[in-house]
Formats: C-alpha cells, sequence, structure tokens
C-alpha cells in the first residue's frame, strides 16, 4: 500500500477503579488504609496511539477514551466515530487484535462504509507488536497505583469521558 496514511494502533483495556496498593512506607505490621470516593467497580480504556507513514514531522498522536463497563461492537464504532474527527478526514490505517467485537458482522459493516479507514489485524499472543498495550502497562504499575483520596491530581469520575488530542 502506497498511500499517505495515519498508522493508527488501538487496544482496549480494562481497569479497577479501586486503588491497589504497590509499595507503601508504612511501619511493618500496620496495612494502610487507602481511602476513595469512586462509584464505578470497573471501567474500560481505549488508546489510539497514531504515527504518520509518510510524514514523520507531524509527529506521534495519541487519544484516549474511558468508559463504565467493558467495551462492545457499538461502543468501539463510537470510538471509531470519535477517532475519525480526532483525525479530522485523513486516510488511516487502523492495527488491532483479533478482539471478536472488532471483526463482528456489524464492524465489519460499517468499516466497509468508511471511505477513510483500513483494517489490519494483528497475531494472535503478540502484544508485543502494539505499543498501546506499553501503555496500560505504565498506567496500571504506576500512574494508578495507589491512587486514592480527595487531593489535587486525582482524576474524579466525573472528568472521564471523551477522547482528547
Amino acid at each position: 500500500m502506497n498511500t499517505r496514511a495515519w498508522i493508527v494502533f488501538l487496544d482496549e483495556s480494562g481497569v479497577s477503579l479501586l486503588p491497589q496498593v504497590c509499595r507503601t512506607y508504612a511501619p511493618r505490621g500496620r496495612t494502610p488504609l487507602l481511602r476513595h470516593r469512586l462509584n464505578w467497580k470497573r471501567a474500560s480504556m481505549a488508546g489510539a496511539l497514531g504515527h504518520h507513514a509518510a510524514d514523520p514531522d507531524q509527529g506521534p498522536r495519541l487519544c484516549f477514551h474511558l468508559k463504565p463497563g467493558s467495551y462492545d461492537t457499538p461502543a468501539l464504532i463510537e470510538v471509531l466515530e470519535q477517532v475519525k474527527v480526532f483525525y479530522r478526514g485523513e486516510r488511516v490505517v487502523l492495527v488491532w487484535d483479533g478482539l471478536s467485537a472488532h471483526w463482528s458482522r456489524a464492524m465489519r459493516a460499517w468499516v466497509a462504509e468508511q471511505d477513510w479507514l483500513t483494517l489490519e489485524r494483528l497475531p494472535a499472543y503478540a502484544t508485543e507488536l502494539n505499543p498501546v498495550e506499553l501503555l496500560w502497562s505504565s498506567l496500571k504499575k504506576r500512574e494508578l497505583a495507589n491512587l486514592a483520596g480527595d487531593h489535587p491530581g486525582t482524576l474524579r469520575v466525573d472528568e472521564l469521558g471523551g477522547l482528547a488530542p
């Protein structure tokens, strides 16, 4: 394929919004208690990391989507509609894994109507080929670990949602 397009890797991941304690400085034998005011038990994240194939000077682009519950085909179509707006009509080659919602009849029918989008499938069990997996690993092990309370910098449920550049 010889085209001017964005190569975009997309992946979803689930997280628990209840804080996990990875490390603490509490005295031995005194387990700390993290207090939180989060309503959701689980949330799902979708991340799309793009790089322009023909013009590397444009730099990478990251868009992010959060929602309660899990992703299904209609939710992923909504995410792709937002990706379309994010890339403002430019051509996109979307690379993602073999999740059944990615390749359902409804998804394939929707994609067939899109002239801006081409889908490519990652091989099974090849998480090292999707750079968004590294983002999930970093978020879960560093950024979201021990996050609790109402201190400045804590994300609240009402702040979450939508794709943002």
